[in-house]
């Protein structure tokens, strides 16, 4: 008769315990391993010619997106130098309960070759010690802020008469204040080419992997992405998760018809089309379709189009006429017209740039600036 655990337990029992080696110490060796080359990948030496990039942590510091920056662009095989910074190479306090110690002080702003100012508590006077931190920024240096960084850039001048976003919630304090800067609080994030402002939270997920694929192309951000599990990019222009009341729960939504519309793209498909496709009236369907999306149906048709447009335009040879008739734009004029308004460049020029950075076929990005492309 076998003997059972149970059995092996019994004082005096006679049979000998089936002992065999245990395979944790090598399956223990086996994850710290994987977590060693896991901690390689997402903190790598900086490379000799990293670009520098130093994160502003001010009073009220908010700890989730402080970290945002040495979390994707420190992902990016070493690529960027991560620093964080306090004004006064003080401990700063956070909006958490904890406090961080930030490992500079302000001197080494003049090094940065790009600043990010996360959020942080906004108060209705800025620390003088902020702007006095800011000013040791070199001209030329690449500005970006997450959420509320926007208002240290914009009591510094920085976003005078240019186009610039924050989180939805604090639109009208924002334009009380600074009526100078054309506020946008419908999109994530907003590229000036050295002035870059995104919305809240996440966001500042997005204008980072956004720098990595202006900088070093879409290998390489998605390469990030996939290493942060995030979704390789977002538009830019894609509207807030604004607070508004939802629409009622049916069947009747207008996903569908964006689903079909989208394998239909090089057709000129119009609102009534759209609106038949949904069973709506035109009017209702124009209501449904921007309370679902945050565009009208013509806007997000012409997103669609440059989305597909880039993505031709970065992994095949096609002519811009061709990639034009192949997305749904009447002709080569209207498409080098929308990318410009979207992209600040044209077909040509897009593609250039991009094949010079490597791309790889079938390979999907977005820039959504408003800036010229880096």
């Amino acid at each position: 008769m076998p003997v059972t655990p149970a059995a092996r337990c019994v004082p005096g029992a006679s049979s000998t315990p089936d002992v065999r080696p245990s395979a944790a110490p090598s399956r223990a060796r086996d994850l710290a391993d994987r977590a060693a080359e896991l901690d390689r990948r997402m903190r790598p030496d900086p490379r000799p010619d990293a670009h520098k990039v130093v994160v502003l942590a001010l009073d009220g510091v908010y700890p989730f997106e402080l970290g945002i920056p040495h979390r994707v662009l420190g992902s990016a095989d070493g690529r960027y130098e991560v620093l964080s910074a306090s004004v006064d190479g003080e401990p700063v306090r956070t909006d958490a309960d904890l406090t961080v110690i930030p490992g500079h002080g302000p001197e080494v702003l003049a090094r940065a070759d790009t600043v990010v100012i996360p959020p942080y508590a906004l108060s209705p006077d800025p620390a003088p010690q902020a702007l006095t931190a800011l000013s040791r920024v070199r001209p030329g240096t690449r500005l970006v802020s997450i959420c509320t960084g926007a208002f240290l850039l914009a009591v510094g001048g920085l976003l005078d008469g240019r186009r610039a976003t924050t989180h939805w919630a604090l639109t009208d304090y924002f334009q009380e204040l600074f009526p100078q800067v054309e506020l946008d609080a419908g999109v994530l994030f907003v590229d000036h080419g050295d002035v870059l402002t995104s919305a809240g939270a996440a966001s500042g997920v997005d204008v980072c992997l956004h720098m990595v694929r202006q900088d070093h192309g879409s290998e390489v951000a998605n390469q990030v992405a996939r290493r942060c599990v995030v979704p390789p990019y977002r538009d830019g222009g894609q509207a807030q998760y604004i607070e508004r009341p939802l629409p009622p729960a049916s069947g009747t939504g207008t996903g569908p018809t964006r689903d079909w519309a989208l394998q239909r793209l090089e057709l000129p498909l119009s609102l009534d089309e759209l609106a038949a496709h949904a069973a709506m009236s035109t009017r209702t369907f124009a209501r449904r379709f921007r309370e679902e999306t945050g565009l009208s149906p013509g806007r997000w048709l012409t997103q669609q189009r440059l989305r597909r447009a880039r993505h031709l335009l970065e992994s095949s040879d096609l002519p811009v006429e061709r990639v034009a008739h192949e997305v749904g734009f009447a002709t080569a004029t209207s498409l080098r017209r929308h990318l410009a308004a979207e992209a600040g460049v044209a077909p040509s020029a897009y593609r250039r740039t991009f094949r010079a950075q490597g791309p790889v076929a079938g390979d999907v990005r977005d820039v959504s600036t408003t800036g010229s492309a880096r």
